[in-house]
């Protein structure tokens, strides 16, 4: 596996975490609290969950899909980590 898409794959796996962290949280705040915008939020994290889960499965089953564009690599990496500063913020605000 190419290193770009290493790297891209560590953020998808590290965001899979995350968003499960925060599926947990928002679920047990909707049985508290039953707000359409918690269950919004809810529906947000599976969603990004799935998409996440559905990536690494790519990264690892179609190694060549990546393979011969750099530019693509580099450009899945940037936008992992991008999602992943974005997923960590939200992290750090709901655990507060």
């Amino acid at each position: 596996m190419d290193q770009t898409i290493a790297v891209a794959s560590a953020f998808a796996g590290i965001n899979v975490v995350l968003l499960t962290v925060l599926t947990v949280i928002w679920i047990r705040n909707y049985r508290t609290f039953r707000t359409p915008l918690i269950l919004g939020l809810v529906a947000f994290a599976v969603v990004m969950l799935l998409e996440n889960a559905t990536a690494l499965y790519f990264f690892f089953s179609m190694k060549m899909f990546y393979g011969n564009a750099p530019s693509v690599q580099q450009a899945v990496a940037v936008l992992r980590g991008m999602q992943f500063v974005a997923l960590l913020f939200l992290t750090w605000v709901t655990l507060k």
